[in-house]
């Protein structure tokens, strides 16, 4: 609440009132609020100090005029009820309200023929300065005039945009390394409940799954295809539990894994001692199920934070290269639901 003298309101402290209690510069408590890199982190400190101490809020509308940016970000929202995505939405928004911007959401549907460029439309015709798209699904090429920096967590084959940060992590790396790690148990008829096939997600996932066992010299047969659901995964566990060969599953996502794990326990058999799941996301239910579940952990908090990060300072000083995020080798939580086969 800004101070208060009697009934008359006090003005609302100014850069200016930061800057003297801060000891800099006017120009640096400027540079420090839009969240520009090259401030040394002591001096940053010292000015977001002042402005806590203060109670400072920068004008948006005097930012704006000044600068020519709206200090908001669009981000679109694909499948934004499943567990990456909005894991990755909350994280976008936390990590661009730190740096004062504010996220502006345009939620789609997959199933629309057209999910993405219709929402890509409306942010950027409310003046945004840049974009974030979580999750691509092949639509073909997008006919959007993209203007603005845009920072892309998955591949995005359909779009063009010249000032684009891309995550460097590779999605089919952590369908390999899942599948590694059943191989290296000891299995050898190994099947893979993939995503919708229209993501490049689950098709990345795919892929990694099928080189893993390429690698091995071991039998590719096709993915049974489901929708990221619990239901999906249950509806797949059905038919794989037919499957007299089986020893291991690659599941795509933990939701799935979770029914496919019900539908093979209704038909008789255990998991891990008859068939053996690993998944993929690390949810936050996935280490108190029982069995507690094997799955890739994906740091989509550290993914998001640094993508904002590399976007807003794209936002305020562009480069002719491109940005990318450098993600390590993926990390396999090794837990209950998978074992050497008997």
């Amino acid at each position: 609440m800004v101070p208060t003298d009697g009934d008359r309101v006090a003005p609302r402290p100014a850069s200016t009132d930061v800057a003297r209690l801060a000891g800099v510069s006017q120009k640096t408590v400027s540079r420090v609020m839009r969240g520009e890199p090259h401030v040394r982190p002591e001096v940053r400190e010292k000015v977001l100090r002042a402005a806590r101490q203060l109670q400072y809020r920068p004008n948006a509308a005097a930012r704006s005029l000044n600068s020519g940016r709206t200090g908001r970000i669009g981000v679109v929202a694909l499948g934004a009820r499943l567990y990456g995505p909005t894991t990755l939405l909350v994280a976008a928004e936390e990590a661009a309200r730190r740096l004062d911007y504010a996220t502006i959401v345009a939620h789609t549907d997959e199933d629309d023929g057209h999910a993405l460029a219709g929402p890509i439309e409306r942010l950027l015709e409310q003046g945004v300065d840049g974009l974030i798209l979580p999750e691509d699904i092949d639509e073909g090429p997008l006919a959007v005039a993209v203007d603005v920096p845009v920072l892309t967590m998955g591949r995005f084959h359909s779009i063009a945009a010249p000032r684009r940060i891309e995550a460097a992590e590779r999605a089919d790396r952590s369908g390999y390394v899942a599948t590694r790690h059943l191989i290296d148990l000891g299995h050898t008829e190994i099947r893979h409940v993939c995503g919708p096939n229209r993501w490049w997600a689950a098709r990345d996932r795919a892929d990694g799954w099928r080189s893993a066992l390429t690698d091995a010299g071991l039998p590719v047969t096709d993915p049974v295809e489901g929708d990221w659901s619990c239901e999906g995964g249950y509806a797949a566990g059905l038919r794989l539990a037919e499957d007299t060969t089986m020893t291991g599953v690659f599941v795509a996502n933990d939701e799935m894994a979770i029914g496919l794990i019900r539908a093979l326990h209704e038909r008789g058999l255990s998991v891990p001692d008859d068939v053996s799941v690993v998944a993929m996301d690390d949810i936050p239910a996935a280490r108190f199920l029982n069995p507690a579940l094997t799955t890739i952990v994906q740091d989509l908090d550290a993914m998001a934070a640094e993508g904002v990060a590399l976007l807003v300072e794209e936002i305020a000083s562009p480069t002719p290269t491109g940005r990318r995020i450098h993600l390590g080798e993926p990390t396999l939580a090794v837990r209950e639901s998978t074992a050497r086969p008997r």
